[in-house]
C-alpha cells in the first residue's frame, strides 16, 4: 500500500545536532515550543521526499528583549548624533506599528528615557514629534504603561509644546493629553478636567487653532442622585413609573441629565416659558422635554463625536467651543430652545416626534458649517434658519442637482409650464366666480359696509352689489344687482394708483391697506374699487382679472403655486425613472427602409 500523499521524508537539522531523518504531515506546520519550522499553507507543498529543512529560534521569543536592550542603547548612542537620534525613533515607530512585539515588554529606563526628550526645553523638532508619539502609543495599548508615563509626563510640562509655532507638534501634544485623559481613572480624570477646562488654557488652544479632536473634558462632574419627581413634572418624561430608567441608554446617558439640570438652573426664564408653553397646548401637539433632552444630547454627542477615539482625518474646529467655561451645556441650551421653537413651526405633534429631529439636526449641522466664533453668532445663525427656510434650502437643493439641470430635464420643464399655468388660472377663474366679500371704507375711514362681487360662469360678466352684513355663503347673482361686463375693462390697477389711495382721506391709510387695494379700469375713465381682505384674495382677485384681459399673472401666489405644482409634476413624470441614466442628446432616429412593400398580418 502506497504512503499518503501528505507525509514526506526529509532530514531535519538544528543548531548543535545532526540531520535527522523524519517524517512529516504536510498538514500540520504550527511551531512546537521555542522551535518553529516555517511552514506555511503556501510553501508546504513544494517539501519534497529528501529535502532539508533547518530549523531557528522563532524571532516572537528572540527579538522583544534583545531588540528592547539594542534600541535602548542605540538611542543613548544617538542623543549626540543629531539626526540619527530621529530616524532611529522613526524606524523604532514605525516596527511597533506592525505589532511584531508588545508595549508591555518595555522597561522603565526606556520610558524614562522617551520622556526625557518631551521635557527638554530645547529639543530636535523631529525627536520631539516622535517622541510624543511614541507616548501616545504606549499609554493607549497598555494600562501598565499608562501608569509609569503619568508619572513621568504632566499636564503642565505638555502646556508649553502648545504655544510653540510647530502645528505638528501641537497636535501630537493634543494627542498625548488626549490619551492620558482617555486612561485616566475617574478621580483622575477630574483632576486633569479641571486643569484643562481653565480660560488660559482653552486661549492657549484657541489661539493656536489645532484641530478640535479633544474629549469633551468640560463636562461637570454628573449628578448622581436626584428627585426626579419634584424637578420635571410628569409629562415631560418618557417612563413615568422609574424616570430613572431614561437615563441609562448610553449615549447620552446621565450626560442628558446633566444638561436637563444646568438648563433649568441657569437658564430658568426660558425652562419655564418651554414648560409652560407646552402645559397649554393640546396633549396631542405637547413638545416632550425629557424625550427631546435625551435625543437632543445624544444627537449633539454624534454629531461633535464626544466619546470617541480622536481621529488624525479630522480638521473640522470650532472655535465657539473655547469661549465658555460649561461650553457644551451652553451649546445644548440654545439647541432644546430651537427645538422647541421648530415643533412650534411644524405644528407637529408625538407621532412627529423624529421629523422635528431630522430638521433640528439639519439646522444644526449647517449653522456649524460657517463655523461661529461664538456662542451669541451660532444662536443669530440658528435664528435665521427657520423650519420655512430649512424648506426652501431643501427645495433649491434637490432643484440644483445635476439631474435636475440636465438638458432633458429643462426642455420637459419648459414642455410642463404651460400646463400647470393654465391649471392656474382655471383655479383663479374658478375662485372668481365663487365670488369675495370686500369691506367698503369711505372718507371717514368706517368699515361698517360690505359689498359682494363674483363672475359669471360664462366669464363675461362681473356682478357685485352692497350687502348689509357679511355672508356667511356664496351670494347669489340675482341678489348682485350691478353688473360689469368683462369686454368693458381696459385696465388692473394696483397700490398707489388705485384712485381711492389717492384721495386726500386715503393718503394717511397705513401700509398694510395699500397693499391690499386693486381696482379696475373700464368705459371713460371710471372704476371699480377693492380692497381685498387679506394678501391670498388680492393675489387671486388680481391674478384673475389678469387672466380675463389675457394679461400674464405675476402675484407672489402663483410662483409659488408655479413652484409647487411644476415640482409635483416633475417628481411624478420621473418616478419610473428612477436609478435610470437619462442621455444628455435624444437616441438618433432611424434610416427609412429601403422600400414600403411590407404589411403587418394581425392573423
Amino acid at each position: 500500500m502506497p504512503p499518503p500523499s501528505d507525509i514526506v521524508k526529509v532530514a531535519i537539522e538544528w543548531p548543535g545536532a545532526f540531520p535527522k531523518l523524519m517524517e512529516i504531515d504536510q498538514v500540520i506546520w504550527n511551531h512546537t515550543s521555542k522551535l518553529s519550522l516555517f511552514l506555511s499553507p503556501q510553501n508546504r507543498n513544494d517539501i519534497k521526499n529528501g529535502s532539508i529543512l533547518r530549523l531557528t529560534t522563532s524571532p516572537l521569543y528572540a527579538w522583544p528583549h534583545q531588540w528592547q536592550r539594542r534600541t535602548y542603547w542605540l538611542l543613548l548612542l544617538c542623543f549626540s548624533f543629531g539626526d540619527l537620534l530621529s530616524f532611529t525613533l522613526t524606524a523604532f515607530v514605525e516596527l511597533m506599528d506592525h505589532g511584531i512585539v508588545s508595549w508591555d515588554t518595555f522597561s522603565v529606563a526606556f520610558i524614562k528615557k522617551i520622556a526625557g526628550y518631551v521635557n527638554k526645553s530645547a529639543m530636535d523638532t523631529a525627536v520631539l514629534q516622535r517622541s510624543l508619539a511614541i507616548l501616545e502609543s504606549m499609554v493607549l495599548n497598555s494600562q501598565d504603561l499608562y501608569q509609569k508615563v503619568a508619572q513621568e509626563i504632566t499636564i503642565g510640562q505638555l502646556i508649553p509644546h502648545l504655544q510653540g509655532a510647530d502645528q505638528d507638534i501641537q497636535t501630537y501634544t493634543i494627542a498625548v493629553i488626549n490619551a492620558l485623559f482617555l486612561k485616566a481613572p475617574e478621580d483622575k480624570r477630574q483632576e486633569m478636567a479641571h486643569i484643562l477646562a481653565q480660560k488660559q488654557l482653552r486661549s492657549i488652544i484657541l489661539s493656536v487653532s489645532v484641530p478640535s479632536h479633544m474629549p469633551s473634558i468640560c463636562t461637570s462632574p454628573l449628578h448622581h442622585w436626584f428627585n426626579l419627581s419634584l424637578l420635571f413634572p410628569r409629562f415631560l418624561l418618557i417612563n413615568h413609573v422609574n424616570p430613572a430608567m431614561d437615563f441609562t441608554q448610553i449615549p447620552p446617558g446621565m450626560l442628558a441629565l446633566d444638561n436637563m439640570l444646568y438648563f433649568a438652573r441657569h437658564h430658568q426664564d426660558a425652562y419655564i416659558r418651554i414648560v409652560l408653553e407646552n402645559s397649554s397646548r393640546e396633549d396631542k401637539h405637547e413638545c416632550p422635554f425629557g424625550r427631546s433632552s435625551i435625543e437632543l444630547t445624544k444627537m449633539l454627542c454624534e454629531t461633535l463625536k464626544v466619546g470617541e477615539l480622536p481621529s488624525e482625518n479630522c480638521h473640522d474646529f470650532h472655535p465657539m467651543f473655547f469661549t465658555h467655561d460649561r461650553s457644551f451645556e451652553e451649546f445644548f441650551c440654545i439647541c432644546i430652545q430651537l427645538l422647541n421653537k421648530t415643533w412650534k413651526e411644524m405644528r407637529a405633534t408625538s407621532e412627529d416626534f423624529n421629523k422635528v429631529m431630522q430638521v433640528v439636526r439639519d439646522q444644526i449641522m449647517r449653522a456649524l458649517t460657517q463655523k461661529p466664533n461664538s456662542l451669541d453668532q451660532l444662536k443669530s445663525r440658528l435664528q435665521n434658519l427657520s423650519y420655512t427656510e430649512i424648506l426652501k434650502i431643501r427645495q433649491s437643493e434637490r432643484m440644483n442637482q445635476e439631474d435636475f439641470q440636465s438638458r432633458p430635464i429643462l426642455e420637459l420643464r419648459e414642455k410642463i409650464q404651460p400646463e400647470i399655468m393654465e391649471l392656474i388660472k382655471q383655479q383663479r377663474l374658478n375662485r372668481l366666480c365663487d365670488g369675495t366679500c370686500f369691506r367698503k371704507i369711505s372718507s371717514r375711514r368706517r368699515q361698517d359696509k360690505f359689498w359682494y362681487c363674483r363672475l359669471s360662469p360664462n366669464h363675461k360678466v362681473l356682478h357685485y352689489g352692497d350687502l348689509e352684513e357679511s355672508p356667511l355663503r356664496e351670494v347669489p347673482h340675482d341678489l348682485l344687482q350691478e353688473k360689469l361686463p368683462v369686454a368693458d375693462i381696459k385696465a388692473v390697477v394696483t397700490g398707489k394708483d388705485c384712485p381711492h389711495m389717492k384721495e386726500k382721506g386715503a393718503l394717511k391709510q397705513n401700509k398694510e391697506v395699500l397693499e391690499l387695494a386693486f381696482s379696475v379700469l373700464y368705459e371713460s375713465d371710471e372704476y371699480l374699487n377693492f380692497i381685498a381682505p387679506d394678501k391670498h384674495e388680492y393675489c387671486v382677485w388680481t391674478d384673475g382679472l389678469n387672466a380675463l384681459l389675457g394679461k400674464e399673472m405675476t402675484s407672489d401666489f402663483t410662483k409659488s403655486d408655479m413652484d409647487t405644482l411644476l415640482s409635483m409634476e416633475m417628481k411624478l413624470r420621473l418616478l419610473d425613472l428612477e436609478n435610470i441614466q437619462i442621455p444628455e442628446a435624444p437616441p438618433p432616429i432611424p434610416k427609412e427602409p429601403s422600400n414600403y412593400d411590407f404589411v403587418y398580418d394581425c392573423n
